[in-house]
């Protein structure tokens, strides 16, 4: 998703990383603003598919779309505007129970992964399965937090 999210950004004129991170997020109400570790390396593969070209402006180097770029785009126009009406239904101010919950149940876990360190009853192949089911969880996580990937 991504890849289409930086296309939109650049489809009406060319931008540079940060213009496109600020695009990105101010459009999505701030719900989603991708870092620099996202922008860049989607950019270089826009520019190896061939749907970005990057020129210098201004010493910096900017990126606009290319024909075979806007075709993608336009091919998958609804999933970018259901992306972004997406993005402004959702609010942290407007769910605050929920955030809580989940706040706290993180809290839980780190006082009580602390009370069984203090206590020295952890065993080393306790922590290797503690530390397998924090990495499936962290990866459940990660999947459910990222944008889509295409």
């Amino acid at each position: 998703m991504i890849r289409l999210l930086v296309l939109d950004a650049i489809a009406g004129e060319a931008r540079h990383g940060y213009e496109i991170i600020h695009a990105i997020g101010t459009k999505s109400g701030g719900v989603y603003r991708p870092s620099p570790g996202v922008i860049y390396p989607t950019l270089q593969l826009l520019e190896d598919l061939d749907f970005a070209r990057g020129s210098t402006k201004d010493e910096r180097k900017v990126y606009a779309i290319t024909p075979k770029g806007k075709a993608e785009l336009e091919e998958h126009a609804e999933q970018v505007t259901e992306f972004y009406e997406g993005s402004a239904e959702v609010s942290w101010d407007s769910h605050p129970e929920v955030v809580m919950h989940v706040m706290k149940r993180v809290g839980h876990l780190v006082k009580l992964f602390k009370k069984g360190v203090r206590r020295g009853t952890i065993h080393p192949s306790t922590l290797r399965q503690i530390r397998s089911v924090l990495d499936r969880a962290i990866d459940e996580l990660e999947e459910l937090l990222e944008p889509e990937q295409l």
